[in-house]
């Protein structure tokens, strides 16, 4: 137990990270107030549900809308932490840009932080961010393949259609910052995960995450892989990044949270199909960057991205997290292969897949 209970609201506490953050808040002895876009959406909050009958006095579900103002301000009532997770993240282009990403990243954040400058209980705002807020392409680092991305680098990339997930969350906590520098009553941390992999608390399969490992294990990388340099960290390290910002007195400013950088020809290696019963289909080579490039479209990559990123390698400094936020990273291969193992205990993978 902590040594004070704190009301804590969580924003999109059905997503996948945010499913583990309530849970370690709870199992620390906190009360959460979770957000969700609709209530009524059982196969997105039946987890959450199962969490209520477990926390009963301690977990209350709240319905709020990113785009909606006032939206939150129910469920921040007595809330001295706010976590805003809630933000929409796609593999591929959107076909609305700005509908689907920029306005419920920017517009999301602000309706979120409006709530809290009206909630005199709020201390702390942690802002889910994303390492692609420190810089937009693996190009723009530079030639030096020892160089890492640090917490004082900044994207300072100013067109949404070039690479509009890295632009959305860059912005997102752009007008946050600017916000918090409007007033002193409340302090931002923000978070800023490499790419998030690991099990899962609910049945969905509509994660980012799960999209990838699918594109691994059904064979549509089987002739090879793009030469991509990735920065992995395992969900639950995530989500108990959120939980030590939010309690410990001694954090501030920004955190890489990310376990190591791996291309992908080194993530399909951790991954040991037979040990599922599936069939293996993983990629075993690594293909031309122009190959790469002319088949983007058909394997969900835009050109654009393939062109600055592809062959180009990207590390990450995460240093601050293991000393001020106590984080162990989890091994890669145990993030995938616990992934891959939830997946397969859910019987979430699709027949093409199983043997």
């Amino acid at each position: 137990m902590p040594e004070y209970k704190k009301n804590i609201m969580v924003t999109g506490a059905a997503g996948y990270l945010a499913s583990w953050i309530v849970n370690y808040l709870l199992r620390e002895g906190h009360r959460v107030h979770a957000t969700v876009r609709n209530l009524k959406d059982r196969e997105k909050v039946k987890h959450l549900e199962r969490m209520m009958e477990i926390f009963p006095d301690d977990l209350l579900l709240y319905e709020a809308d990113l785009l909606k103002p006032d939206s939150f301000d129910e469920a921040m009532k007595s809330c001295s932490v706010v976590i805003h997770t809630a933000s929409p993240y796609f593999l591929e282009k959107p076909k609305d840009i700005e509908k689907e990403l920029i306005q419920p990243a920017l517009k999301g954040t602000l309706n979120v932080l409006a709530s809290v400058n009206k909630t005199l209980s709020v201390t702390r705002v942690i802002l889910t961010s994303s390492v692609v807020s420190l810089y937009n392409n693996a190009s723009d680092i530079g030639s030096d393949v020892n160089h890492t991305v640090q917490e004082k680098d900044v994207n300072r990339n100013q067109n949404v259609a070039n690479n509009p997930y890295a632009y959305s969350k860059t912005m997102a906590e752009s007008v946050a910052r600017d916000e918090q520098k409007k007033q002193s009553r409340w302090e931002l941390i923000t978070l800023h995960p490499a790419a998030i992999f690991g099990p899962s608390l609910s049945q969905r399969i509509d994660a980012t995450s799960v999209g990838i490992i699918f594109k691994l294990l059904n064979g549509t990388f089987r002739s090879g892989v793009p030469k991509l340099w990735v920065g992995v960290v395992d969900v639950r390290n995530v989500a108990q990044a959120h939980v030590k910002a939010a309690i410990l007195s001694d954090v501030a400013g920004r955190y890489i949270i990310a376990g190591e950088s791996l291309r992908l020809l080194e993530i399909s290696r951790l991954i040991n199909p037979e040990k599922y019963g599936i069939k293996n289909k993983l990629p075993k080579n690594e293909v031309p960057k122009w190959l790469t490039w002319l088949i983007a479209p058909w394997i969900g990559l835009q050109r654009n991205y393939v062109t600055h990123n592809v062959g180009y390698p990207i590390y990450f400094n995460s240093s601050r997290s293991k000393a001020e936020l106590g984080l162990q990273y989890y091994s890669s291969v145990d993030t995938f292969n616990d992934h891959i193992q939830q997946l397969v205990t859910d019987k979430l993978l699709p027949v093409s897949i199983i043997r």
